[in-house]
C-alpha cells in the first residue's frame, strides 16, 4: 500500500464510517450463492481493520446490517448472523492484541440472545484498548436512533429533570448511541451507489462523502487509502465562506 503523503496536512481523520455494500452482487457475478458474498465481505473487514491501523485511523465505523435488512429472506438473515457469530468468535482475541476496542450499535432486542451475549463479552473484553476504536452498526437505523433520543429527552422533561430550553444539538448528542464517539469526517460507500441509506444521518452532517464503484468484497487497503487522498483534496469549510 502507498504511504499517503507526509505533510503537516495530510494527517489521516480520525474518525472513517464505510458503508459496506456489494457482497449480494458480488456473489451473483460469479454464478455464487449470497452466502459466499458475505464469508468474502467479512474477510474485506479484516483488511479494512489492518488498513486503518497501519494508517494511524483513531475510529473506524462499519455498517454491518440494518433495521431494513431484517426485510430480507430469512435463509439470508440466518447466513450473516451465523457469519457475526463466527466474527465474534475467531477475530475478537486478535483485534484485542492488536489494541483494537469494539462496540456495537444499534437494536440488540432484534439480536439472538446468545449474540448479543458474544458482543457483551467482545466490548467487555476490549473496553481499555486504544489503537482503533472499531464500532459495528448491527441492528442499526439513523432515524430509529433520532426517534429513541428524542423520546429519551421528552422523557427526561415530562419527569421535570430537563427544561426544554436547556435542549441544543449538544444536549441532543448525548442521548445518540454514539455519545462518546466523535462525527465521522470521512463516509465512505463502496458498490457505486451514491446514498447514505439511514446510517449516521445526524453524525455525518458535515462528513466528507466517497463513493467507491468497487464492490465490497474486493475493497482493499488501497481503496481506503485512495478514499483518504480524496478526503485531503477536500476543502472543509463547515458551512464558512473562505
Amino acid at each position: 500500500m502507498e504511504a499517503l503523503p507526509s505533510s503537516a496536512g495530510a494527517a489521516p481523520p480520525v474518525h472513517v464510517a464505510i458503508i459496506m455494500d456489494g457482497n449480494g452482487r458480488w456473489a451473483k457475478a460469479r454464478g455464487l450463492p449470497r452466502a459466499v458474498g458475505h464469508q468474502r465481505g467479512a474477510e474485506a473487514v479484516r483488511r479494512s481493520v489492518k488498513g486503518a491501523v497501519e494508517i494511524g485511523i483513531s475510529y473506524l465505523t462499519l455498517f454491518g446490517f440494518s433495521s431494513e435488512n431484517w426485510k430480507r429472506p430469512a435463509t439470508e438473515i440466518d447466513d450473516l448472523m451465523t457469519l457475526l457469530r463466527f466474527y465474534l468468535r475467531s477475530e475478537i482475541a486478535e483485534l484485542d492484541r492488536n489494541g483494537v476496542r469494539i462496540r456495537v450499535i444499534g437494536d440488540r432486542a432484534r439480536l439472538a440472545d446468545d449474540i448479543v451475549a458474544l458482543i457483551d463479552e467482545a466490548e467487555s473484553l476490549t473496553r481499555a484498548n486504544a489503537q482503533l476504536n472499531l464500532t459495528m452498526a448491527l441492528s442499526y437505523g439513523g432515524r430509529s436512533e433520532i426517534t429513541q433520543a428524542a423520546r429519551r429527552l421528552a422523557a427526561s422533561v415530562q419527569a421535570g429533570k430537563l427544561d426544554p430550553n436547556d435542549i441544543d444539538e449538544t444536549a441532543f448528542a448525548r442521548h445518540l448511541l454514539t455519545i462518546d464517539i466523535p462525527d465521522p469526517d470521512l463516509v465512505i460507500r463502496t458498490s457505486g451507489e451514491k446514498r447514505i441509506s439511514n446510517f449516521l444521518l445526524w453524525q455525518s452532517a458535515y462528513a466528507e462523502l466517497v463513493f467507491v464503484d468497487r464492490l465490497w468484497p474486493d475493497f482493499s487497503k488501497d481503496d481506503l487509502a485512495d478514499a483518504i487522498r480524496e478526503y485531503h483534496r477536500r476543502d472543509r469549510r463547515y458551512g464558512a465562506a473562505r
